[in-house]
């Protein structure tokens, strides 16, 4: 016997995953995580026997229901199915899957749409932060086709601009968690920064790499990933975060001078691969180091007029990622009154996934 759960198939910016409403699935975590595995097919590194693709981007969960607070529309907790191992991990939001938020919430009913643009707010479970995503809805449906181009995704699609009110130390509790700009770690300088996403921000000449490198060649130097995580576990400490030896915060990111015009450039350990882009908060948090006085990332990207910055673009292995920023500097430290992006989203299957109905009753 095997039990069907509705569930939608997207492409959110650069990941994939599979969208369910909240009430389709168990509602006490132990069996909703063992259902999550048998979806995507965990812990089988292939996935073989699930809907995952064999890698952290495309094993990714949205669980959306009605908002459980005013100022929402609609309540999004991100999950993310570990491949190799049977562990679902909610430590994190996931900014690219969000992307596909507003449109799933719309034709799920939770949203009532307009006739023109959507704006779904969406109350991000994870942190307890909240953001706004402008939906293309001419005629008051979900328009998918458009001009918008994202580096890491083939063609175009309908802009999905995204606004950022309240992530600032949303996991961390400071937007810099340790109240320094940089701090040293296993001998290690270091930006240890929360905007979204906890990220330590590390020079790439510091581990003997130019910072060029490609994901693959990274990933194939076990020297560097052993001390990258271990700079990573002793952060974590700092950051507030405790022990994360089985979490996937914080990213590393080694961060070098620009090379194809944009403000710096990024290779990130997310945390145990090396990212073929970069994550959505990634980049908010980065692109918030670069106008942090005293930072890595300010440093590196050589920026000493903060307040004049309106945007940033962060360089990774497949283009660009463009970060609208609005801060302030009040007494020296950095406020963050804006940060915004634009993603774009695809409906790619909608239906039932099956799981054994075993897994359902934890029999």
């Amino acid at each position: 016997m095997q039990k069907a759960i509705a569930c939608v198939m997207m492409r959110g910016g650069t990941s994939k995953g599979l969208y369910f409403l909240a009430s389709d699935l168990p509602a006490d975590q132990e069996t909703r995580d063992r259902v999550l595995l048998a979806a995507m097919g965990s812990p089988d590194i292939r996935q073989i026997d699930g809907m995952g693709g064999a890698h952290p981007l495309t094993s990714k969960i949205a669980i959306v229901s009605p908002a459980s607070r005013p100022d929402a529309d609609v309540d999004y907790l991100f999950q993310q199915v570990m491949v190799g191992e049977p562990r679902v991990d909610g430590s994190q939001n996931c900014g690219n899957i969000l992307a596909g938020i507003g449109p799933f919430a719309i034709e799920h009913g939770l949203v009532k749409a307009k006739d023109g643009v959507t704006e779904v707010r969406i109350h991000m479970v994870n942190t307890k932060s909240l953001a706004v995503a402008s939906v293309q809805t001419p005629s008051g449906k979900v328009e998918y086709q458009g001009e918008a181009r994202i580096d890491g995704v083939p063609g175009t699609a309908a802009p999905i601009p995204i606004d950022f009110l309240d992530v600032a130390g949303s996991s961390c509790g400071a937007l810099l968690p340790t109240g320094n700009a940089r701090d040293v770690v296993e001998g290690i300088e270091v930006t240890c920064i929360d905007n979204g996403m906890p990220v330590v921000v590390m020079r790439a000449s510091d581990f003997d790499k130019t910072g060029y490198e490609s994901p693959e060649e990274l990933e194939a130097d076990a020297m560097l990933k052993a001390k990258v995580e271990a700079v990573r576990l002793k952060a974590g400490l700092l950051m507030n975060l405790g022990d994360v030896a089985r979490k996937t915060v914080p990213k590393m990111c080694l961060v070098a001078p620009p090379r194809a015009g944009g403000a710096i450039c990024t290779r990130n350990f997310i945390p145990h691969r090396v990212h073929e882009a970069i994550g959505v908060f990634g980049a908010v948090s980065v692109a918030t180091a670069c106008v942090t006085p005293g930072s890595i990332g300010a440093e590196v990207a050589g920026i000493t007029d903060v307040e004049a910055v309106k945007s940033l673009e962060v360089e990774h292995p497949t283009g660009f990622f463009t970060v609208a920023m609005d801060v302030k500097l009040e007494k020296g430290a950095v406020k963050v009154r804006r940060s915004a992006l634009l993603r774009t989203a695809r409906k790619l299957m909608a239906g039932e996934v099956y799981v054994p109905a075993s897994v359902w009753s934890g029999k």
